[in-house]
Order: structure tokens, then sequence, then C-alpha cells
């Protein structure tokens, strides 16, 4: 925690933040290893006619999850179908209650008079959430909707749960899960992530799960999804970087570190910490790609997750930039990370990324809202954006995906030399009040990289604590 946060949980801080009407924001509760994904009692509900109570049950029977649903035959027959012992559920109950997360399949919702289903669901619970808590929408992406009138309700689920992130407090976050039909049974993944404490420091996001993903094993293993596995992290060397790698061999995997030749030393350090490999080497070379693909099959036969992380700033406001400012920067962003795909991915069956593969980008919300004095750097983001976009359907012919993940304001060696002023800002300028740390973008990227999130492609998740910079 900073040392507002610290102060403000004091008996003493809280008094004085209650009086002034300071930001007062919760500490946040991370992820464990060996702790359950929740918590706590999970209030499941939904609109009538919604296709998603079913595998909702089932993935909080497989997490042992505490459940309470309403009094309906539809949804106490999925519970009870799920082996679950599902308490009963009525708004009046809620006074009485405190609520780990609440669950709502709204994919039932098919015209917009229906969207009284969330106000009837959440306007009695949302000030019964616990601290930390979770709220979670689940609907039909607009888009896959049969009807104009499905379309424009399931699109009013974003502004309804970007709304909600604002309002909830405490610490908790807000989400908005849209499941294409036919991928009812891919949902465990991502329900899993955004229940528990990995996803901390991400809310009021919208994520897609497509229907080819693939189906999650029965034996799989959620504490080491990435046993086996070999993993690339460029920029692997210190801060966010250094937080990637940690977590995804935590998560099994068998990491290759990369940075460039002046940070070798401290690459190794990371490397040697995590029992993985250092690779150093300058990505903007010409030899670059070919250097690392070559490696990769050499050493390890291939590569199943490639995180691209590696990034630089150079700011000045444009008028005052010079080109080596910009290219530089456009350089390491972006143009190395399309050279570096372009070798991993070539070559059909002989690709350098195996069967299955995950790519996960690392962007920032500059490059979604723009940034006074980093016009290179947005530009350089909003193109890591572009990346995604352009590279998902190839991937997805191929059973492999891409994604991203757009760090907000994130507590690192770099944000500590912000001037104070600018540095509070960033922190408090959020649903959360508070900067993140590493490991929350490290967590996002785990679970893009797992093999639990083959539907999971071509999303752009924010990990900003909902920051009120392009919101």
């Amino acid at each position: 925690m900073d040392r507002y946060t610290q102060l403000v949980n004091t008996p003493v801080g809280k008094r004085v933040a209650k009086q002034v009407g300071l930001p007062k924001p919760v500490p946040l509760k991370r992820h464990v290893p060996g702790k359950p994904v929740i918590d706590g009692k999970v209030l499941v509900g939904g609109a009538p006619g919604g296709r998603l109570a079913g595998p909702i049950a089932r993935v909080l029977a497989e997490i042992g999850a505490d459940v309470a649903t309403p009094l309906r035959p539809d949804l106490r027959a999925a519970a009870a179908e799920a082996g679950l012992d599902a308490s009963p559920w009525t708004p009046k109950a809620s006074v009485d209650h405190r609520y780990a997360a609440l669950v709502f399949d709204a994919t039932g919702i098919a015209e917009s008079a229906q969207l009284e289903e969330l106000h009837a669901f959440f306007g009695p619970t949302i000030r019964q959430v616990k601290a930390c808590g979770r709220a979670i929408v689940l609907g039909t992406p607009p888009e896959s909707a049969r009807k104009p009138g499905e379309r424009v309700a399931q699109r009013a689920l974003e502004g309804f749960t970007r709304a909600m992130g604002k309002e909830i407090g405490r610490g908790a976050t807000v989400q908005l899960i849209y499941v294409e039909p036919g991928a009812e049974d891919d949902i465990a993944g991502t329900l899993r992530f955004f229940l528990s404490p990995r996803s901390a420091f991400v809310s009021a996001q919208v994520v897609r799960v497509g229907a080819e993903g693939g189906k999650v094993p029965s034996d799989f293993d959620w504490e080491q999804p990435l046993a086996g596995k070999v993993a690339l992290v460029t920029g692997a060397s210190r801060g966010i970087g250094a937080a990637i790698a940690a977590t995804l061999a935590r998560d099994g995997a068998h990491v290759v570190g990369l940075d460039v030749p002046a940070l070798e030393e401290d690459l190794k350090a990371v490397a040697a910490g995590i029992g993985g490999s250092a690779l150093a080497l300058d990505i903007t070379a010409e030899d670059a790609p070919s250097a690392i693909a070559s490696y990769l099959r050499r050493e390890h036969r291939g590569v199943d997750v490639v995180v691209h992380n590696a990034g630089i700033t150079r700011d000045r406001t444009l008028g005052r930039m010079d080109a080596d400012r910009w290219n530089a920067v456009i350089a390491v962003n972006l143009s190395s990370i399309e050279r570096i795909t372009d070798a991993l991915i070539s070559g059909g069956s002989r690709a350098v990324l195996n069967e299955g593969g995950r790519i996960v980008c690392v962007s920032s919300i500059s490059g979604i809202a723009g940034n006074a004095g980093q016009t290179n750097y947005a530009t350089s983001k909003a193109g890591v954006i572009g990346i995604v976009d352009a590279y998902a359907p190839a991937l997805a012919e191929r059973g492999a995906t891409i994604n991203a993940v757009a760090p907000g304001f994130i507590e690192t060696q770099m944000t500590a030399k912000v001037p104070l002023a600018i540095r509070e800002a960033g922190r408090r300028m959020s649903s959360l009040s508070q900067g993140g740390l590493p490991v929350d973008v490290a967590e996002a990227i785990a679970w893009f990289a797992s093999p639990a999130s083959g539907g999971v492609n071509g999303n752009v998740v924010r990990v900003c604590g909902q920051s009120l910079l392009g919101a």
C-alpha cells in the first residue's frame, strides 16, 4: 500500500477522510496460492430464459462455493443438477447478509423492458457486497443477438456494469462477460479469474468468450495450468516484466526471460530465481526475430506462451519531439512485436509457436485515452491493440489466441520517480482510488495464457482499477 492508503485505513485516518470527503481506498485482497477462489457466499441470479444457469452452477460447484439463489424453479434446478445445496434468497433477505460475489445471467434479456431484471437483482444487493467483493454479469455478445431488440438490450449491459463499477465501492469490482452461443461450457477459466483475488485491480471490463476455444479436461490442474509449457517474456529483467515471469513460473511454465544486453545481469538474476532461462538481445535488431525463433526451436522445441512486454518511453510534447525519440518508441513498442510475432507463427505446421499457443501483448491506457507528452507512446500502444485485432482471426484458425492487457497506474520504480502531485492523481483517479501492483498485470496475463482461456481471443482488458482516463 502507498502511504496515503495506509493512513486512511487507520482509525484516525478513517475519521478524517470521512469528515473531509477524501478518497478512502480499501487495501485489495490478492491471490495467495492454496487459498479458495472465493471466500464467502455467492448469490446467483438471472433473467428468465437465460442459457448460463447450468454452466455457472457447475463452475461454482467445482470451486466449492457457498451459493444462494432465488426461489425460481429453473435456477434451483440448475444448482441442484450441479450438486449445489443452494440456500434460498429473496430481496428482503439481502438486508441480513454479506456477499462475496453477485453473479447474474443476463442472456435471457431480449428487449429493453427486461433490463428491469438487473435492477431487481442488484438494487437490493449492491450495498451488501463485502469489501473486495465481486459482481459479474454474463450476457450475449450484441453482434450475436438474433433480433434488434436483443442486440440493444445486451449492449446496454456495458453501461450498466461500468456505472455499477463506479458505485459499488470498498475495493469491490464489476465485470461483464459476453458468452457467445456455443461457448457455454468454455467460461470456467474466465469466471474463476474474475471471481478470484487474481483480478483485484481489474474492474468494469468487457470480455468476450468465443465458441472456438475447446473444452477444459476434467483433470485440469488449476493450480499449475502452465505445467510443461514454455513461455517467452520480453522486458523481463525488472518491474512488470519480472512479475510476469515469476507468475508464469508459479503456474508451472519454464520461462525464457528476454531483455537487452545492458540488463543481462539483472535478467539472469530473475531467471535464476524462477528456474528459467535468460536470453539477452536487442529486439529491434534486424536479426532479432530469427534469432529468437532459432533459440526457441533449438532449446525448447518451440514456445507455448509469448508475452510482448518490452517497452520504452521517450516523452516530449509533439512540437518538441525529435525523430529519434519518435522512431525509438515505435521500433521497440510496436514494430518489434509485429516482426517477432511473424517469425514465431510463420511456417504452418512447423511454426515456432506451438499448437494452442497464447500471445499476450502489453498495451496501455495511454493507447486508449491518449496522454499529453506521449504521442509516440500512445501511438505505439494503440498500435498494439491493432495487432490484437489483426492477428486474432488467423491465430484462431490454428487454435491459438492473442489478447492484450492495458495497464493504468502501476506502482513501479518508474512511477515512483513521477512528481508527487501527478503520482497522487494517477493513484486516486480510479474507482479503486489506488495504484495497482506489477502482479496485477501479471495475473491478467496468466489468465490469458492459460489453456482454459481458449475461447478468449482478440480481447483488450484494462488493468487500471477502472481509471477515469478514457473510462
